[in-house]
């Protein structure tokens, strides 16, 4: 009789991939499976079937040079711990036996090797089998990564599409973004990103062993996201012209990054802010199987002295001066990874930040975090990672100064517009979930879930100007939106018993969101009598044809001055906001029968409301339903015009899936748009 021997092995790879939840995975040519939890091959034995008594097979698992062999038992008790593989015997074929793999749930994240060994009574045969992939798992109990909600795990491991919010808390922007963590080849360039970073590079022995630590993982990837010191993905740039590359603004999902910056041999791809930075981080830990989500903090420091006081000058005239190292960013985009800090106590288990973005080294690179979200609440600055920092963007203290020249005209102190509303998107919503309340103590109750829309939420005090003489309010009468007048109200209180002549100073200069404002775009001058506590309302505007440069990504700091002839006193109100770009809406023919493999009608609509005719290209993207992206050049479109274009396309994949629009304008630095969710259903 013929001697046993391997003829094929089968690595069941649909089975296994529903069964680890990474069934979206199927383009890798690899088996992807999760740590804690058993996979399943199959063999194909020839010469004669498996003795029990007399044979034996043992399996080589490789990650490098580090390796573990395990013998195969007929015992299916597994091990969190340890390495384990046994047969199943309630359905044993001994010509066609299935082998269950489990891997101990701190095992580490990489591309595994694995090695069959054949015993019989006097020989050995081996047969090198091909690799699986290996990722956390939140899904199971004793894995550092678990999320305990079924909700939680599809928003923050396989919702391959999302929302970024910027703008100003007043007047939130939602801006669509496809993670692409299942696109072809992202998982491969991910596991990549690890490979060549300098933790790998220095010590490969040391970097395998650590990366069954999330922690560790978040750091390594936080600092590749970024190229400062390494061969990260991103070189980013705030200023100037993006000429070499690509403008920040025109991304719109993160797998044209991963996919160029792989293509390029890992040169930093050009270029990206901090909304980019985060975005691309979030796909990366998603595919790594560490829950993760884009978070904005509105009105953020950026403290550089470590004093927690960010000074802010003005003119006498309301002019904003570029005169601190210290700055406010409009908004900032960092994420937050889910965890357990064993390393520093379950009290800090939870939500971690990590922020992408190079801003200040830790621990001599450009990284930050992971910080625990608690910690930075109860100002436990004396833990790992960055928490001082942190702390800053979401409680530091702004003093806002009057100078003419060198001399000090007045003093205003704020200790609420820093932090002042913080988010992220709500769990299977498209609309963003409150979560300042998990970073500091806030003072009133506020609710889980807000749009922030609306003009009354008192997110700055700097809207209130006070001094002995005076006291001034400034708001926008409602939320700016493109084509219309910006309406704002001035309330001047005359507190004293004395008439008074005021000087009055309208200011409005342009802004990128995380710089001091530029160039003034409006201004307006004049006087008004106040006679003994008498309280005055004055109304402006500033029309479409002042603004529409800086309709989009761009922002306003608005402010304005009373200066009291007689005394010299002088009162500072201001408030910065944005100017809500125009939508793109999106139609969806047959909404409730959308399947696989079936072809799909969309229409995209767009009306002009500039002063101005508008042209560009019309760009149509969604991962799981259409393979790249398609195009269309828009011609001239005069103010008030609409258009209407129809795309088909067809879904690979079910689940909830965005199909986005956007709209660059080829006359203005602007781009619209526009997303709509699709629910792709089994067949």
């Amino acid at each position: 009789m013929e001697d046993l021997s391997i003829k094929n092995v089968n690595l069941e790879k649909s089975e296994n991939l529903e069964r680890h939840r990474t069934e979206d995975f199927s383009s890798s040519k690899a088996l992807v499976v999760r740590r804690g939890a058993p996979f399943r091959i199959s063999l194909q034995l020839e010469g004669r079937p498996f003795n029990p008594k007399t044979d034996s097979i043992r399996i080589k698992v490789m990650l490098g040079r580090l390796y573990v062999v395990m013998p195969v038992t007929f015992s299916r008790k597994l091990s969190s711990t340890h390495w384990k593989a046994f047969m199943d015997t309630e359905s044993l074929d001994l010509m066609n036996p299935s082998i269950f793999i489990s891997s101990p749930v701190c095992a580490s994240v990489g591309c595994y090797r694995f090695q069959l060994c054949v015993f019989t009574a006097d020989k050995q045969r081996k047969r090198v089998v091909s690799k699986f992939i290996l990722l956390c798992n939140p899904w199971c109990r004793e894995d550092i990564v678990y999320i305990p909600f079924e909700d939680q795990r599809e928003e923050y491991i396989l919702n391959d599409s999302g929302l970024l919010f910027m703008g100003t808390a007043m007047n939130l922007v939602s801006r669509p973004w496809s993670f692409d963590q299942f696109e072809s080849g992202v998982l491969e360039t991910c596991l990549n990103l690890l490979q060549i970073s300098p933790q790998h590079q220095k010590n490969r022995r040391r970097d395998y062993l650590n990366r069954n630590n999330p922690v560790y993982i978040s750091r390594v990837v936080s600092a590749m996201i970024n190229c400062e010191d390494d061969r990260g993905v991103l070189k980013g740039k705030w200023a100037g012209d993006y000429k070499q590359g690509v403008n920040p603004s025109l991304w719109t999902g993160s797998g044209d990054i991963l996919k160029q910056w792989a293509e390029s041999g890992y040169s930093p791809v050009k270029y990206g802010q901090c909304w980019v930075f985060a975005a691309v981080m979030c796909t990366v830990m998603r595919v790594l199987g560490i829950p993760c989500r884009v978070v904005t903090n509105f009105n953020s420091a950026h403290d550089t002295n470590d004093n927690l006081v960010i000074e802010e000058f003005y003119s006498e005239c309301g002019q904003k001066l570029n005169r601190s190292k210290d700055s406010i960013w409009n908004f900032h985009v960092w994420v937050e990874c889910w965890m357990n800090r064993r390393d520093l106590g379950s009290e800090m288990d939870g939500w971690q930040v990590l922020d992408p973005t190079p801003q200040e080294r830790s621990g001599g690179v450009f990284c930050c975090g992971p910080a625990p979200v608690k910690a930075i609440k109860d100002k436990r600055i004396d833990l790992v990672y960055d928490i001082p920092f942190v702390y800053a963007e979401v409680n530091a203290d702004i003093h806002t100064i009057v100078l003419s020249g060198e001399k000090v005209l007045s003093v205003n102190k704020d200790t609420e517009r820093v932090g002042s509303f913080i988010c992220t998107k709500a769990v299977g919503f498209p609309r963003p979930q409150n979560i300042t309340g998990d970073y500091k103590h806030v003072k009133s109750p506020t609710s889980t879930l807000t749009s922030r829309s609306s003009s009354n939420s008192d997110d700055s005090t700097l809207r209130r100007g006070s001094s002995e003489g005076m006291f001034v309010i400034l708001t926008l009468d409602k939320a700016p939106v493109a084509g219309a007048p910006v309406c704002f109200t001035v309330r001047v209180i005359n507190k004293q018993k004395v008439p008074k002549k005021v000087q009055v100073h309208f200011n409005a200069q342009a802004k990128q969101y995380n710089n001091s404002p530029s160039d003034t775009i409006w201004e307006a001058h004049g006087f008004i009598n106040l006679a003994p506590m008498e309280a005055k309302v004055l109304q402006q505007q500033i029309l479409p044809a002042q603004y529409e440069d800086v309709v989009g990504d761009d922002l306003i700091n608005l402010a304005v001055v009373m200066e009291d002839m007689a005394s010299q006193e002088r009162v500072l109100a201001s408030e910065e906001f944005n100017i809500a770009s125009p939508q793109l809406n999106i139609q969806i023919a047959e909404q409730d029968s959308i399947v696989p493999h079936k072809k799909q009608t969309a229409t995209v609509t767009f009306t002009n409301p500039y002063s101005h005719p508008v042209s560009g290209v019309l760009t149509v993207a969604g991962a799981g339903l259409i393979q790249g992206k398609i195009h269309f050049r828009l011609l001239p479109l005069r103010p008030g015009g609409g258009v209407e274009q129809s795309i088909t396309f067809v879904p690979s994949m079910v689940g909830n899936k965005m199909l986005q629009a956007s709209l660059s304008l080829a006359n203005m630095n602007s781009t619209i748009r526009g997303f709509q969710m699709v629910t792709v259903n089994r067949a």
